[in-house]
């Protein structure tokens, strides 16, 4: 790049000329040399905050927490969905006056939203785990995910500060609905809840009789 001499400059002429060796000349040419030195250094100062960058982004990386895992991660989509339960509630209710019957309603609202035949007394297929034909009986949740919802609900409010002996999920009036849900599905599609006994191991054999002595 050329730079023009100041045309107000005393070494300067009005036609524009100038000598090749005055003194205006060698002070433009030391200009890019300037120019240069303060590139170079404004190249190196960010190649530096660069680097700096770099590294404290590698150490913010390596400190990251680790993800969570698969449980922890529906535990807190569980909770937070009960948390819009309440909030849509009429009228909007707070943590604090959760009770056993408010977790009834919500067990019930997502009945909706089930996906397992349950079989009416009045249906030919009722007492089949796999029926060979479809029927008009409604989806409900299943007995296995409503339970398991509970018990990661029932750890979530603890987390979240709920006292355990205020615990609206471990009342025994949820207790007695999950296993009234147990029997009825256990019937209606024909399927066994209860829990097989282990089989106890049979008692050691005594030992042997030691042999009879040797006749002298």
């Amino acid at each position: 790049m050329e730079f023009l001499p100041n045309p107000d400059s005393p070494g300067s002429n009005n036609s524009g000329g100038s000598s090749p060796n005055s003194s205006p000349k060698n002070s433009v040419t030391a200009a890019p040399s300037s120019s240069s030195a303060a590139a170079a250094a404004a190249s190196a100062s960010s190649s530096s905050s660069f680097s700096s960058f770099s590294s404290s982004s590698s150490s913010y990386s390596a400190a990251a927490p680790p993800s969570l895992s698969r449980y922890e991660s529906q535990k807190r989509r569980d909770w937070n969905t009960f948390g819009q339960y309440l909030g849509n509630h009429r009228p909007p209710l707070s943590l604090s006056q959760c009770s056993s019957a408010h977790v009834l309603e919500f067990l019930r609202y997502l009945d909706q939203f089930g996906k397992t035949k349950i079989h009416s007394h009045v249906c030919p297929f009722f007492g089949h785990p796999s029926p060979p034909a479809p029927c008009p009986c409604p989806l409900r949740q299943a007995w296995g995910s409503l339970d398991a919802l509970i018990g990661r609900l029932r750890a979530a409010y603890e987390e979240n500060g709920g006292r355990p002996e205020t615990n609206p999920f471990g009342a025994r009036a949820v207790r007695l609905y999950l296993r009234e849900v147990r029997d009825v599905q256990s019937k209606a599609r024909g399927i066994s809840y209860e829990k097989k006994k282990r089989k106890k191991p049979p008692p050691p054999l005594p030992p042997p009789p030691p042999p009879p002595p040797a006749a002298a």
